[in-house]
């Protein structure tokens, strides 16, 4: 039987709020299902539906009443564990200009693959989730989306806006066969500029301790350290199972700096990052 899930990340901000709303649909021994998950800085909900509510298998798509597109989400959900509802209506995406996997889009049977729709967009209106309104008027968006079969074993995600730009950076054990390496994806969109950190053009991992990264790329290096958390568990997919326990802190402080040679093209602190790290310390040889 093919095991397998979709899933995309729409997060949302605006000065005072951060919300992210992850809908999927997975298929595994166990049955085939659809999902939504909701998380705070208050709370993380996951809601799961039949997968015959599932409308369409690619993007934009709809579970039950609740859209996800380029264009926006509408929630419509009122269950005894959850009432959220409302609309959101984005503008123009940000996409990247090549796929963020590069060669091993090509590669078969990886764990999982990830995709960015949007940078960064503006969003406009209002959710409102366990009696809490979340008003956006000029905020901003970012989209993302992950397929496969399995989240990797230990990975880092982090996201964040900053002054004219967006960054994310994701790090994981990747298995490939008999073998395994520790990848890394990095897109940075600052001042109408597009940076790539990847595996696959020469990347390399400097540091992973004490939840910082470090990341290096000929004379670039990115470094990204999650000072506070407030995380929540969210669900992840085993075999296509939503059976895995993980944290995400979807606004917190975190701190990121970009240098080239001995200069430093950026460096802040901000308490609207998003992280996820799931990573032991890196045993550097």
């Amino acid at each position: 039987m093919y095991q397998y899930f979709y899933g995309w990340y729409f997060k949302c901000q605006s000065e005072t709020q951060t919300l992210a709303i992850i809908p999927a649909y997975h298929k595994s021994k166990s049955g085939s299902s659809c999902s939504i998950q909701l998380i705070t800085n208050d709370g993380a909900w996951n809601l799961s539906f039949p997968y015959h509510t599932l409308s369409n298998h690619s993007f934009p798509i709809s579970i039950a009443q609740n859209y996800f597109g380029q264009d926006g989400i509408r929630l419509s959900i009122r269950t005894s564990d959850c009432c959220a509802f409302g609309f959101l209506r984005f503008n123009t995406l940000s996409p990247i200009r090549y796929d963020i996997m590069g060669p091993f889009h090509y590669l078969p049977f990886m764990q999982c693959r990830h995709s960015v729709l949007s940078m960064r967009h503006s969003v406009h209106g209002s959710l409102t989730i366990q009696g809490i309104r979340y008003t956006f008027t000029d905020g901003i968006g970012y989209i993302e989306g992950d397929r496969g079969y399995s989240f990797p074993k230990h990975y880092i995600w982090t996201q964040c806006f900053f002054q004219n730009g967006s960054l994310m950076i994701s790090v994981a054990h990747i298995p490939m066969g008999f073998f395994h390496f520790t990848g890394v994806i990095a897109i940075i969109h600052w001042n109408n500029n597009e940076y790539r950190l990847a595996t696959y053009l020469g990347a390399k991992i400097v540091k992973i301790k004490n939840r910082e990264i470090v990341i290096q790329q000929k004379n670039w290096i990115l470094s990204a350290k999650l000072l506070e958390s407030h995380a929540h568990p969210l669900l992840a997919p085993v075999k296509g199972a939503m059976k895995r326990t993980i944290s995400e802190s979807v606004s917190c402080c975190a701190s990121y700096c970009f240098r080239q040679d001995a200069q430093t093209l950026f460096s802040f602190e901000t308490n609207q990052a998003s992280f996820e790290y799931e990573y032991p310390d890196f045993p550097l040889s």
